[in-house]
């Protein structure tokens, strides 16, 4: 069941948070969360129980950071979505200052409306 309207809410969602990613601004990524947020990575599982427990500091310290200046979204792909959550298989690129590619990585984004208002709950990602 494919329910278009949560779809264009939750690829608004998507959109910010890329934007605020890319700007490195941890205040406008954490607006685009829902807590507790949980990111499956690396063998293991992060669960930001609050907005203060989410930093940039994980990636900032990763070897992509080094030359990395954007991301940006190749695909987002809906999986599953009803009236209040959308699945998205994405793949994002991690971009050099020149467009050019560091990394691609490959991942599930889970976007729930509580409250009204609609935020990532949840990613699972190959991306360190």
């Amino acid at each position: 069941m494919h329910n278009q309207a949560s779809i264009d809410a939750a690829m608004i969602v998507l959109d910010r948070f890329i934007a605020a990613f890319s700007a490195r601004d941890v205040e406008a990524v954490r607006a685009t969360f829902h807590f507790p947020h949980a990111r499956f990575h690396d063998g293991k599982v992060t669960l930001f129980i609050n907005v203060g427990d989410f930093s940039m500091d994980f990636f900032l310290r990763s070897a992509d950071a080094q030359e990395w200046v954007r991301s940006v979204w190749d695909e987002r792909n809906v999986i599953h979505a009803n009236a209040d959550k959308v699945h998205f298989d994405t793949q994002f690129s991690r971009l050099r200052a020149d467009g050019g590619v560091i990394n691609a990585y490959r991942s599930i984004y889970i976007v729930t409306r509580i409250g009204g208002r609609w935020g990532i709950q949840g990613r699972s990602s190959f991306a360190p």
